[in-house]
C-alpha cells in the first residue's frame, strides 16, 4: 500500500479488483465500518484443508443481473462480522489487490450477499490510509469507470486467480492423470478427479446439473476430458452437460466426437485439403477387390473405426490376405477403413502434441522389428523429433479442422511431404514427456489459464 501519497475520495468511488476479474465496481466509502465487504452469492469453499479456496458469483452491476462474474481466491480467515443492522454473520475473508486513482494496494474483503444493497462493495476504514482525505459531500473524486468495461473484453493475460478444475477420467492413477493433477496444484489451482461413468445428469428447464455419488457437483471453471474409447458416447453427453453448467471444456464433446469417428475425421481433413494416405471406406462391401484397388492395392492397412492404441489395425501384405480380412470384417458387420500402406515411412511416424493450436512437443515413434504399428503401447520406441515448418503447419491445421485444443497428431514422412495418419483427442503424456523432456502437463494448465475468462459461462452448441 502506498504510504505517502495523499488521496482524496468522495463517499462513493469506482475501483478495480482485477485479480478477481472485476475491472470496474462501484463502492461506498464507509469510515464507520471497519471491514470492507464484497457482494457474493453461491459461495463455495473448496480445496485442501492446508490451502483452502473460496469460489463465488457476483453481479457487479446492480442494474443488470444478467452480468455475472465467477471469482475465486484463497481464504485468509473466517470471522464473525456484525452488520449495520446488528445482525451477526460468519463470513469468509479473502485478500486481493484494489486499484483506484492510479494507486494499488492489498485489501482484505469479507464476502456477504449484498444483493439488496445499492453498492456491491463497501470500503471500510481498515483499507483506508490515515493520510487520505474523505469528503462525505462529494462523489467520484477519482476517475470514473464503467460497467461497459465488461462488454467485449479483449484477450486477457493468464489468470492469476485459482481455478477449480474437473479432471474427467476413469483412470485417476495413470501417468497422464497424475501429471495433470501435479501441474494444476503446482500452479495454485484445485483439481478434482471425476469418474465419467459415475456421473449422471439432471436435464430440465432449470439450471443444468451433473450429479455424482448422490450429490450435485459444484460449478467448475474448467473440465479436462480424458474420455476412454469404450465410453465415448456417454462421456460426450456428460461433457456437454458440464458445458451447459458454464464450465470451459478443454476439448468439446463435438471435437472429441469428430476425432473418434475416423470416417468423419478423414472426410473433414480431406475437405480441408490436408494430405493423408489414400483411404477407402465400406460397410459390408460386395466388391472386395474394388475396395482394395481404391486404396491403391496391396499392401493395405485395415482399421476398425473404433480402433485405439493400434488395436483393430491390421496389415494385409498381399491382395489375397486383404480380401480375406475384408471378408472377415464384413462377417462381423463392422465399419472399417482400408488405407494405403506407406512403406517408405519404415514403420515410423511423428507424434506432434498440440496445445492451443501450438506444437509444444514432438517425438518420432519407431515400431519394433517385425511390427508396422509404431504405437508405444505396441512396443514402439520414442525419441525427440524436430519438425519442419510443413509438418508443424499440417499438424496445427489438422487439430484446428477437428476443433481440438489438445491433440496428438500422427504424421507420416513421405517423399511427397507429410501426411496425417490420425488425430487423437486424448493423447497420453508419458511418451511425449519422456521423449522430449518437456513439461507438457504444465503447458496444458497454462493454456487453461490463458483461455478462461472471468466472465460468464461459455456453452458449447449442441448441434
Amino acid at each position: 500500500m502506498p504510504n505517502s501519497t495523499p488521496l482524496q475520495l468522495g463517499w462513493e468511488e469506482w475501483l478495480s479488483l482485477k485479480d478477481l476479474g472485476l475491472p470496474a465496481i462501484k463502492a461506498k466509502i464507509d469510515t464507520g465500518a471497519k471491514t470492507s465487504a464484497l457482494h457474493a452469492s453461491v459461495i463455495e469453499p473448496f480445496g485442501p484443508a492446508h490451502a483452502p479456496q473460496v469460489r463465488f458469483l457476483i453481479q457487479p452491476d446492480p442494474g443488470d443481473a444478467s452480468l455475472e462474474v465467477t471469482c475465486s481466491a484463497p481464504i485468509v480467515d473466517r470471522r464473525e462480522v456484525t452488520s449495520s443492522n446488528g445482525e451477526r454473520e460468519l463470513r469468509y475473508v479473502i485478500e486481493t489487490t484494489a486499484e483506484i486513482g492510479g494507486l494499488s494496494w492489498p485489501i482484505q474483503l469479507t464476502l456477504s450477499n449484498r444483493e439488496t444493497m445499492t453498492y456491491r462493495m463497501l470500503l471500510g476504514r481498515a483499507a483506508i490510509q490515515p493520510s487520505w482525505i474523505i469528503d462525505p459531500n462529494a462523489s467520484f473524486l477519482q476517475p470514473q469507470l464503467s460497467y461497459q468495461t465488461y462488454q467485449g473484453l479483449p484477450r486477457r493475460k493468464p489468470v492469476k486467480r485459482p481455478l477449480r478444475i474437473a479432471l474427467l477420467t476413469r483412470e485417476p492413477r495413470n501417468y497422464s492423470s497424475l501429471r495433470l493433477i501435479e501441474a494444476a496444484e503446482t500452479r495454485g489451482h484445485v483439481i478434482e478427479v471425476i469418474d465419467t461413468a459415475r456421473c449422471y445428469m439432471r436435464i430440465g428447464a432449470a439450471d443444468a446439473e451433473v450429479h455424482y455419488d448422490g450429490e450435485a457437483l459444484p460449478r467448475y471453471d474448467a473440465v479436462i476430458p480424458r474420455i476412454g474409447a469404450t465410453i465415448t458416447d456417454y462421456g460426450m453427453a456428460v461433457l456437454r452437460q458440464f458445458s451447459n453448467t458454464g464450465a470451459y471444456c478443454l476439448n468439446t464433446a463435438g471435437a472429441i466426437g469428430r476425432s473418434r469417428d475416423k470416417l468423419l475425421a478423414h472426410q473433414l481433413l480431406a475437405r480441408a485439403k490436408i494430405a493423408m494416405p489414400i483411404t477407402a471406406f465400406a460397410h459390408s462391401p460386395k466388391d472386395t477387390k474394388g475396395l482394395i484397388a481404391v486404396a491403391g492395392g496391396a499392401p493395405v492397412v485395415l482399421k476398425l473405426l473404433s480402433s485405439t492404441q493400434g488395436k483393430g489395425v491390421l496389415l494385409a501384405e498381399t491382395r489375397k490376405t486383404a480380401e480375406h480380412l475384408v471378408d472377415a470384417f464384413r462377417g462381423l458387420d463392422a465399419n472399417f477403413l482400408v488405407q494405403e500402406f506407406v512403406e517408405e515411412a519404415g514403420g515410423a511416424d511423428i507424434r506432434a502434441f498440440i496445445v492451443g493450436n501450438k506444437v509444444v512437443g514432438a517425438m518420432r515413434r519407431q515400431a519394433e522389428t517385425g511390427e508396422f504399428r509404431s504405437n508405444l503401447h505396441r512396443g514402439g520406441t520414442a525419441s525427440p523429433a524436430k519438425l519442419s515448418a510443413a509438418e508443424r503447419d499440417i499438424a496445427r491445421e489438422a487439430a484446428k479442422v477437428l476443433g481440438l485444443q489438445i491433440a496428438g497428431v500422427d504424421l507420416l514422412q513421405t517423399s511427397a511431404g507429410p501426411k496425417v495418419l490420425e488425430v487423437n483427442s486424448s493423447p497420453g503424456l508419458k511418451g511425449i514427456e519422456a521423449a522430449t523432456g518437456k513439461d507438457i502437463a504444465a503447458r496444458i494448465i497454462e493454456h487453461l489459464e490463458t483461455v478462461i475468462r472471468p466472465l460468464a459461462r461459455q456453452r458449447e452448441p449442441l448441434l
